[in-house]
């Protein structure tokens, strides 16, 4: 951070602790979320595909190796399933809708505190640029027919730059919600989609030999 931007910083007043300390925080959330969602990437096709005609010919290790060997969710759920094979249809189902809960609530963990700072930001500048006004008009009365620019400086840099901040806050990481969102809303498709296949493919296949 340059002199510059420090000085204009300052001028926001107290208000911009809260603004910086949120974007610190949307920062490490949207790095650790980040890293999360580019972990479990999969071709989920390519993948159910595969399993699928593992189950059909009835090999069923290879299936389940192939679940364990996968970083996204939906293989933790098609590993419930598959150890449960056999079993009645309702607790396989049972079996792959807990699992499915438990991955989706590690995959929306902190979301909603991302979802907050975004949110609070532009409400925090905009408190900012009220406080600043305010200020301002203060000045103003006390000088009277005096006032002069520089006496009103103060309120105006604090009115404009915390609104500056707290909407540079939270218009980037609003973006970087929704993306994030968007991405978990699929994975959450994918595994009532799939998992649904999954749970009628059992049900005709566990007959089948092992091999």
């Amino acid at each position: 951070m340059d002199i510059l931007t420090g000085s204009i910083l300052f001028k926001g007043g107290w208000m911009m602790v809260p603004i910086i300390l949120g974007s610190m925080i949307a920062l490490a959330l949207a790095v650790e979320r980040g890293m999360l969602l580019w972990k479990i990437r999969l071709d989920v096709v390519k993948f159910t595909d595969s399993v699928f005609s593992f189950i059909e010919k009835g090999h069923f290790d290879l299936a389940a190796g192939a679940c364990e060997a996968a970083s996204h969710p939906i293989g933790r759920v098609f590993a419930a399933g598959l150890a449960r094979r056999g079993d009645d249809p309702s607790e396989i189902e049972r079996a792959m809708e807990h699992v499915g809960n438990d991955e989706m609530a590690r995959l929306e963990k902190h979301m909603h505190i991302f979802l907050i700072i975004v949110g609070v930001e532009p409400m925090m500048g905009f408190l900012g640029t009220i406080i600043g006004l305010i200020k301002a008009f203060m000045a103003w009365e006390v000088a009277g027919a005096t006032v002069t620019v520089e006496s009103l400086a103060g309120g105006i840099y604090q009115a404009m730059v915390t609104t500056a901040s707290g909407l540079a806050v939270a218009i980037p990481y609003y973006i970087i919600y929704s993306l994030y969102m968007g991405r978990i809303n699929t994975v959450a498709r994918d595994l009532n989609h799939y998992g649904e296949k999954l749970s009628d493919l059992l049900k005709t296949n566990t007959g089948k030999k092992k091999k």
